[in-house]
């Protein structure tokens, strides 16, 4: 229910990452309205609610799972919680790639990509099996710091506040706030740079490597198209974090309790 909400702002800010149209949130919706219709803003929907269920399970999955078993790891300085949160945001992303590629060709180019089975046919012909995994290696590189940073930062700010206000529950939204924030920001340039090369795939203008795709972006757009999108990516990634975490916990609880009945 929450993407099928934030949909439009995954769309404007998936077109204004890969620089389709305007420079401007409020341009790039009008441009959207204006050639495609409203319908325009749930473009590429359908596959992002298709992506969106395993990426989420296995990330969560994955999270509770490093969490929480015991490895005899001599480096003092490294947090299991950040461990969680870098294995969490890999695994998922290695096993729901192709998802995801497909989720930004439906949403850049909806004419071209009308329905699943007909992205999945051109991309397979115009690319091969190595089309599905187009910026896998930015991709990876950005998730390590945005994975780690908001799954630390959550359970970190959670665990704090809980205890200086001696309290079992708190609001997941305002605790999300800072962590998206700042997890969104440190990792944004690498996001920019992974849709870029998947687009560039397909168009037959990729740059060979991520370096490269920063210095093109760079050279044409300056340091601040690094960040084009990021203030749809902000408006998005919030609310999206805490209604997810504040679902997450409240299943935990209830799935705790079902297995731990009180005596």
């Amino acid at each position: 229910m929450t993407k099928a909400v934030l949909a439009p702002l995954e769309t404007i800010r998936t077109r204004m990452i890969v620089g389709v149209g305007s420079k401007h949130i409020c341009g790039s919706f009008l441009e959207v309205i204006e050639h495609q219709g409203w319908r325009g803003l749930w473009a590429g929907n359908a596959v992002n609610m298709l992506r969106i269920v395993p990426t989420q399970a296995i990330e969560l999955a994955t999270f509770e799972y490093i969490g929480h078993i015991s490895l005899n790891i001599s480096l003092s300085w490294l947090s299991p919680i950040a461990l969680a949160g870098a294995s969490a945001g890999v695994v998922s992303t290695l096993v729901c790639h192709p998802l995801e590629v497909l989720k930004v060709y439906s949403s850049i180019y909806p004419d071209a990509y009308p329905c699943l089975s007909l992205a999945i046919g051109k991309i397979y012909n115009n690319a091969g099996i190595g089309g599905f995994y187009a910026g896998l290696s930015p991709t990876l590189i950005g998730m390590l710091p945005y994975s780690t940073c908001y799954y630390f930062m959550y359970e970190t700010l959670k665990q704090s506040y809980c205890r200086g206000k001696k309290k079992h529950s708190l609001s997941r939204a305002e605790m999300l706030l800072l962590g998206a924030l700042s997890a969104s920001t440190i990792s944004f340039p690498l996001e920019v740079a992974r849709k870029r090369l998947m687009v560039g795939t397909l168009q037959g203008r990729c740059p060979p490597n991520m370096a490269a795709a920063l210095s093109e972006i760079i050279k044409h757009e300056g340091v601040l198209g690094l960040y084009r999108g990021w203030g749809a990516s902000c408006m998005k990634v919030m609310p999206s974090s805490g209604i997810t975490w504040m679902f997450y916990e409240a299943w935990k609880d209830i799935l705790l309790a079902g297995r731990h009945p009180q005596l």
